[in-house]
């Protein structure tokens, strides 16, 4: 019998139950005399057991009944002590490890050492056993792991829907294990974004190669690792998933749906069928209109297949928040609303890393000793906006500007253009640090240059703000689809050119006479602000004219602080369906896309930031 679907199944329903364990887990320590939560952990503890074995997981059925036992003491009356809840968490956790090691393929892990010892009592010896003075022996100790160098290519999937940003964060986890000597491509590179399939790294480290393995495989999106120079003919590439995981399920009623509209369109057909022989130009055209709104239709209904509810991602922030709260010795309180919204899966699966570096800044550096992180969800119109916000101690904007002129990330003149808002957006650049810890910003860098990078690979938007004082929010905005988005139209030079409207502030045109210089630079006073002006035609290396008459402008986003893109004309929005670009075409900067407009014309989808890094100069 083929088992590969209910392997599918196995694997899905199986994270789902212990994502929920982790989660109640959580909930237990805050009220560990909850009987109803005790119960459900121990129904899902079951549950695992019984899908293990039905599918010959000997080693995970086990491990599950361990925790099952475990559970099933203090089903009756009583405490569940702190002791016992940190062993349970182990226990889901290695459940985790062997569920991955059978997605991956690979042999599972040992649970010798927990079922041992599934209490997590420590073994006292007895007394004759305890040696005397006499008896004691100077042990040799061993000597201190040497650093060696090691190599390693990285591969990133090819459905990986942001790869550039998936190899900044591999390096992020390789930081973990040693000293990074070498890279290819660079982290220059890598922040242009663009399609990037292997990461080569020469990493010093004292860790065995299975352990820094492990780690790597465990991340999304990733489809090998090979270790030395020979690699690609040593070994094929270690999958960590197959691609027939990339399922997801649907509700047999969604189904039904497709079955009907499939119905209706091929009723529609031999309609249009019919009134092209009869040359029946009303019939044609009601076929047409009815054909349209039956291709709508479908159009929403397989968006609806690919989304996926906040709550996939959010199961395991609880167990991350208490576990970094308390390696830090902090009471911290994760809330989290709206986890009912829905996005897109590619979207989601982008989303995990981020959210989980903005946390641990928000209890590492956030959170003074106690204190509440929100993270919430929801949906506006074409955008879901995703916000983890703290009460902690806030960003003062003055000590990032200190630290950036120190750092000479910027320089005196723009320092006094740049308003609070542009201050804190420094934090996401390349470069910048706090590892000193003598401003209220300790760490909030490490990690952010990754959480934008991402964001913005995704069409997105990342905001910041806080104030002294007054805690953090850090404000996400997404699209709901990376295929279906909403765009806006410029004409440059006689093109047309698109770009997300996720990333335009807003849209206006002005007068020649409000436009100012400063030094070779034109600028526009805005909202308090000294905004520059970029033309798009120099950065798409189109020829250049003067301004004649209003300047139509888009204000928008560019390392950190608010520029003004200067086009020819505003064309107006549109809702598109956005195609990836192939090889050669995928190598150009800037352009991240294709679609083709209603009247059949291409336009690309262009990102200002890629055309400013290869044009190496503004307007």
């Amino acid at each position: 019998m083929d088992m590969s679907k209910y392997r599918e199944m196995f694997l899905s329903e199986t994270r789902e139950h212990l994502a929920g364990m982790a989660r109640r887990l959580v909930d237990l320590e805050k009220a560990p005399d909850d009987r109803e939560v005790i119960d459900t952990l121990f129904r899902e503890a079951h549950s695992v057991k019984g899908m293990a074995a039905s599918m010959g997981y000997q080693r995970m059925a086990g491990l599950a009944h361990a925790l099952e036992d475990l559970l099933d003491g203090f089903r009756g009356d009583g405490e569940v002590p702190a002791t016992a809840i940190d062993r349970l968490l182990a226990g889901c956790d290695l459940l985790e490890g062997l569920l991955e090691d059978i997605a991956a393929e690979r042999p599972e892990r040992s649970i010798d050492a927990f079922l041992q010892n599934p209490a997590g009592e420590e073994e006292i010896p007895p007394a004759e056993a305890i040696p005397t003075g006499e008896e004691i022996e100077v042990l040799e100790l061993e000597p201190v792991a040497e650093t060696i160098p090691l190599e390693l290519t990285v591969e990133i999937a090819d459905h990986a829907p942001a790869p550039a940003a998936r190899a900044l964060l591999v390096l992020r986890e390789l930081e973990r294990f040693g000293e990074l000597l070498e890279q290819w491509p660079s982290q220059e590179e890598l922040f242009k974004g663009g399609v990037v399939r292997h990461l080569r790294v020469r990493l010093e480290s004292s860790c065995e190669r299975s352990e820094i393995e492990a780690a790597l495989l465990a991340m999304s999106d990733l489809a090998g690792v090979r270790w030395g120079e020979d690699s690609e003919d040593e070994a094929l590439p270690r999958r960590r998933r197959e691609d027939s995981e990339r399922t997801v399920r649907v509700r047999t009623e969604l189904l039904d749906r497709f079955i009907n509209l499939t119905g209706e369109l091929m009723t529609t057909r031999s309609m249009l069928q019919s009134a092209q022989k009869r040359r029946s130009w009303q019939d044609l055209g009601e076929g047409l209109d009815q054909l349209s709104l039956l291709v709508n239709n479908l159009h929403h209904k397989v968006l609806e297949v690919r989304m996926m509810p906040v709550s996939s991602i959010t199961g395991r922030l609880p167990r991350l928040v208490r576990d970094q709260a308390r390696k830090t010795g902090k009471k911290v309180d994760l809330q989290i609303h709206g986890d009912e919204v829905e996005l897109d899966r590619a979207i989601l699966e982008e989303l995990a890393d981020p959210l989980v570096h903005l946390l641990r800044n928000a209890v590492d550096h956030g959170i003074d000793r106690e204190g509440v992180i929100a993270v919430r969800a929801w949906r506006e119109r074409d955008l879901v906006l995703v916000e983890v916000a703290d009460n902690g101690r806030g960003i003062d904007p003055r000590q990032i500007r200190d630290k950036a002129l120190a750092k000479g990330l910027i320089n005196a003149s723009q320092a006094r253009a740049m308003g609070d808002r542009d201050l804190l957006g420094l934090i996401c650049l390349p470069g910048f640090s706090t590892a000193d810890q003598v401003t209220e910003t300790s760490g909030r860098g490490v990690g952010m240059d990754v959480v934008k990078a991402a964001v913005e690979n995704l069409g997105g938007v990342l905001d910041i703000l806080s104030a002294p004082g007054e805690g953090t929010r850090m404000l996400l905005k997404l699209p709901v689809s990376v295929a279906i988005i909403q765009i806006l139209l410029v004409a440059c030079a006689g093109q047309t050119v698109a770009l997300p409207i996720t990333r335009v502030h807003r849209t206006l045109e002005v007068s020649r006479e409000q436009l100012q210089s400063s030094g070779r630079q034109l600028v526009l006073p805005l909202d308090d602000e000294i905004v520059p002006l970029l033309s798009l035609r120099k950065l798409l290396k189109l020829p250049n004219r003067p301004f004649a008459g209003s300047v139509p402008l888009v204000i928008t986003e560019l390392r950190g602080r608010r520029v003004g893109l200067v086009v020819d004309r505003l064309v107006g929005q549109n809702q598109v369906f956005v195609k990836s670009l192939g090889f050669p075409l995928d190598r150009l900067p800037g352009v991240t896309g294709a679609s083709i407009l209603g009247d059949g014309q291409v336009v690309f989808l262009i990102d200002p930031q890629g055309l400013l890094d290869a044009a190496g100069q503004a307007a």
